[in-house]
Parts: C-alpha cells; sequence; structure tokens
C-alpha cells in the first residue's frame, strides 16, 4: 500500500470524527484549548489504536465483528445524541450554566469508540492483504487529530449564539451519522 493510498484512507476514515466534531462545536459555549487538544487527541488516539487492535486480531475474527461493527457505532451515536437533545430541553437558570460537554467523560470515550471502529475494520483488511499496520495507523492518528480540531473550529462558528438549538442539531446530526453507518452496512 503506497502514501497516497494511507492518506486517502486516513482522510476518508477522519469524516466521522471530523462531522462529531463539527456536532461537538455547536454544542459548547467557548471551545477552548483545552476542548481540542481533549478531543483531538482522543480522537487521534482511538483512531491509531483501531487499526493495531483490527490488524493483531488478524483475519480469523474480522467477519464476526465486521457483522455487528455497525450497530455498534449506530447505538453508541444515538445515545449520546440523544443524551445532548434530552440535555438541550432542559431550562438553564442562569446563562453561566454550561450545556454539556462532549469533550468530556463518558461521552468522550463513547464518541472516541464509535468514530474509530470503522478503522478496526481497516486493520483487519491490512492484516489479510499482508500491509505494515504502524506507519499507516500513525498517519490515521495524525489525520483524525487534526481534522477533529478543524471539525472544532467550525463548529463553534457555526454554532456560536445559537445557545439550545445548536445543541439540538448537534445531537441530530451525531445520531444522523449513526444512522448513515447503519444504512451503509446493512
Amino acid at each position: 500500500m503506497n502514501g497516497l493510498t494511507i492518506l486517502g484512507i486516513a482522510f476518508g476514515l477522519a469524516m466521522d470524527a471530523f462531522a462529531v466534531s463539527v456536532a461537538a462545536g455547536l454544542t459548547l459555549e467557548q471551545v477552548t484549548a483545552r476542548h481540542r487538544f481533549r478531543l483531538g487527541f482522543h480522537f487521534g488516539l482511538f483512531q491509531f489504536l483501531m487499526p493495531l487492535l483490527g490488524w493483531l486480531a488478524g483475519k480469523g475474527i474480522a467477519a464476526q465483528v465486521q457483522a455487528f461493527d455497525h450497530w455498534v457505532a449506530f447505538g453508541l451515536l444515538c445515545l449520546v445524541g440523544g443524551k445532548m437533545i434530552w440535555e438541550s430541553r432542559a431550562t438553564h437558570e442562569a446563562p453561566s450554566v454550561s450545556r454539556h460537554d462532549p469533550t468530556r467523560g463518558w461521552s468522550l470515550v463513547t464518541l472516541s469508540v464509535a468514530t474509530s471502529l470503522d478503522a478496526l475494520a481497516v486493520g483487519f483488511s491490512m492484516a489479510a492483504l499482508g500491509v505494515s499496520v504502524w506507519s499507516a495507523s500513525i498517519i490515521i492518528g495524525l489525520v483524525a487529530g487534526g481534522m477533529t480540531v478543524v471539525g472544532l473550529g467550525l463548529g463553534q462558528r457555526l454554532g456560536s449564539g445559537c445557545g439550545r438549538w445548536a445543541e439540538r442539531v448537534g445531537g441530530l446530526v451525531l445520531v444522523g451519522i449513526g444512522t448513515k453507518i447503519l444504512v451503509s452496512h446493512l
């Protein structure tokens, strides 16, 4: 596999992370350097690790995991998106009360796993093709981290001043991404 092919795969895998980070940027009142670091680092780390795990697992169990990975991604994204929509309905007593922060806690872990499950399948494919996974995983992780930071900034620009509507839209985007993943695999 040449470098251009790996770069294409990396950008393709990063699209889910990019879309989710745009949705996260919509929900945050103010995107800080901490938000960028947390989301970019975790999305990049999980996108780096999943091909390695897939490669290690090899083609022996690839068919078993590929049979349900889209259901897992769908469920995780719908869970987080639904939570964001639900929380947007709550009335905030003061403007200083912040909205849901998807760059912290279980939301961060859930989104990181959900956006990187496709990379697990790529790792399986690399094992089947006998491709070295290390350099590809590094590139995939770096591209995903970079695209996440860009998406977070874009979401912030689009969502500033939109309040609870931005959080609802962000939740709907996550549910939409989960649905797209599910439909594309059925």
